[in-house]
């Protein structure tokens, strides 16, 4: 999208901070206002930028010089985030997007409209990244996989090559997905999971996690 349009960000948590500091970072664009839906919407300002009610957001910010991004994450398996840039796209809305130049992206990998990929994420060719997805900090994409529509991957997951991640699904911290699965649509890999088949839709695939010993740690000889 064009530089010289405006930019509104949807929250205003700390996902939507980060948001404005990264489009602001790496191309010159803060957010003009952040959005909040009307029932949220009773605050003046947020990070030191007006807040603006989304049923007043056409006339505050017009679609035709106004481009949104929705700093939503994952919660509701990225349905709120996805409901949301649809209601932009609808209304006539440029969707921004964000790709670090400090992810390794291979110049035949196609990535869609409204996606966030932040530093130190390798997307190897003949990938796809479809539209609004969230690659978190330093994730691994294998070649020829393909990334799902409303996707959130938090940091340092493992998608080896040849995968497909289905629609709306989410990828904890940590977990590895093994070359040639197909995971569902809204399949949640917990944080640390490694997934060795194919998933149907709506699977959980938990991580393991560590026990907490019953041993304090001040019980514990210093080596």
């Amino acid at each position: 999208m064009s530089q010289a349009r405006s930019l509104v960000v949807f929250g205003a948590s700390e996902t939507a901070e980060l948001a404005d500091y990264y489009f602001t970072l790496d191309q010159g664009r803060s957010a003009a206002a952040f959005v909040l839906d009307d029932e949220f919407a009773g605050t003046s300002s947020a990070f030191g930028r007006p807040v603006v009610a989304r049923s007043e957001l056409r006339e505050a910010f017009p679609p035709s010089s106004t481009d949104f991004f929705a700093a939503i994450a994952y919660r509701d398996m990225n349905a709120i985030r996805r409901d949301r840039v649809r209601w932009a796209r609808e209304a006539g809305y440029g969707l921004a997007s964000y790709v670090s130049p400090r992810a390794c992206v291979f110049p035949n990998a196609q990535i869609g409209e409204h996606c966030f990929i932040l530093e130190n994420n390798v997307v190897q060719p003949f990938v796809q990244i479809r539209d609004n997805a969230m690659l978190w900090s330093g994730n691994h994409i294998g070649h020829h996989s393909v990334i799902g529509e409303d996707v959130f991957l938090a940091s340092h997951v493992v998608v080896s090559g040849n995968c497909t991640v289905g629609a709306g699904s989410f990828l904890g911290v940590n977990a590895t997905i093994r070359d040639g699965v197909t995971l569902g649509e809204r399949t949640l890999v917990g944080a640390g999971a490694l997934v060795l088949r194919d998933t149907q839709d709506e699977a959980v695939l938990a991580g393991a996690g560590t026990r907490v010993a019953s041993t304090r740690s001040s019980e514990i000889p210093v080596i």
